[in-house]
This record gives C-alpha cells, structure tokens and sequence, in this order.
C-alpha cells in the first residue's frame, strides 16, 4: 500500500516537472500545439482521416489590439491585476451556480484557461482542477502577462478545427489578425465560450448580443 502511493506520488511529481520544463522553455520558443489541439484533430480525422487544423502562430504585435482589449473585456477582466485566480470571480461564479441549481458559470481567468487548454483534458474531474490550478501557477511564476497571453491568442478554439487569433481572422474574414476592427474583434471574443457552435450558427441573436456588449467595454480594457 505504501509502495504504491509512493509510485503514484513519484509520477504525479515527474509528470509536474515535465510540464515545468515545457512551462519553462516557452519564455523562448513558441508551443506548436497544445493537448486539446490533439484531442480536437483526433476527433476530425475520425470522420476524415486527411483533416488538419487551421493554425499559424503570429508574434502578439501583430495581434490587433482589439481583439486583445476585446478578450480581456469578456473573459478576464482583471488579468493585468490577479496572480492568475480571480478569487471575486470565483466566488460569483460559484453564486450564480447554486442559484441555478447547475453550472452556468465558471470563473477561470485566461492563466487558467490556457493552462487547461495546454496539458488537459476537457473532462471536468476535482483531479483536472487541480493540476489545473499547479500549472496555472506555474505559468505565472515563469511567464509574464505578455508572454501568458501571446500563447493564449495562439492557441485558443476559435471554431471546428480552427485555433488562434490569426487562423480565426482569416476564416471569418478573409484578413490577418493585426487588421481586425473593433466590431471583428469583439465578436471574435463572444464566440469564445462556444466556438465550434457559433461557427455553424453565426446568425445567433445571442452573438450578436454578446458582440455589442463587448464592444462597449473595449476601452475600460487594460492589456499588457
């Protein structure tokens, strides 16, 4: 029994450092995919075993700064203050949900976000959250904002097999990311929360209500 919580607590360690180091080495190289990238390809080439992802890494400054103001506004608007938890968000998400009676909100700041969509998966188990909260942390302790953030532009879902701001752009609307308008840009942003649905649905009344909520608050945005 002792040799077997020591051997899980030995690969629950080394598995933390492997990330770590991953963690580390992004201060200087760019991650060219993340897991849940893996998981979203997997499930393409189950119905077409040819399917790629739509994906090209851009440097943040050529990331408009509207889609950067627009994320922040929508998903985490004190990313510039918190040490990656926004503990009064939490804690309102947490209100809404007993309100509800289900989960209706979440809380995760972008640190967080990123962190899941880097190493986990989308499965929501007390251990995920956990490791969830380690590298969240950790990407704080190594990364600043800037960096935490160019990966997160990067690497989000932004559609059916589509990630990152500049595949997005170009999806949507035929341009590079660093020319969106404050009207693109926002409702890039509200598409977030559901991507692969309003990429199919992109006339929802709700879309285009979170758009407009968006854009409004675009310059109370703080970004790095």
């Amino acid at each position: 029994m002792k040799r077997g919580l020591l051997t899980l607590l030995g690969l629950f360690v080394l598995w933390n450092l492997w990330i770590f180091g991953h963690v580390l080495a992004w201060r200087w190289f760019n991650p060219s995919e993340t897991a849940f990238m893996d998981q979203q390809l997997e499930r393409l080439r189950e119905d077409n075993p040819e399917a790629e992802l739509r994906h090209r890494w851009v440097p943040y400054d050529r990331i408009s700064n509207n889609l950067k103001r627009a994320l922040v506004a929508s998903e985490d608007a004190k990313f510039l203050e918190h040490d990656g938890f926004d503990w009064e968000g939490i804690q309102t998400a947490w209100e809404k949900n007993l309100k509800k009676g289900r989960i209706v909100a979440g809380g995760s700041t972008i640190s967080q976000q990123l962190a899941k969509n880097l190493f986990l998966s989308g499965r929501r188990t007390p251990w995920r959250k956990i490791e969830e909260a380690l590298i969240t942390v950790m990407l704080e302790a190594v990364l600043d904002k800037r960096r935490i953030f160019e990966i997160y532009l990067n690497s989000i879902e932004w559609g059916d097999g589509v990630f990152g701001a500049e595949a997005a752009s170009r999806h949507y609307y035929g341009k590079s990311a660093v020319r969106l308008s404050s009207y693109e840009a926002a409702r890039l942003a509200a598409m977030v929360t559901n991507p692969r649905y309003y990429d199919a649905h992109r006339g929802d009344r709700r879309l285009a209500h979170k758009t407009s909520i968006i854009q409004r608050r675009l310059g109370y945005a703080d970004i790095p």
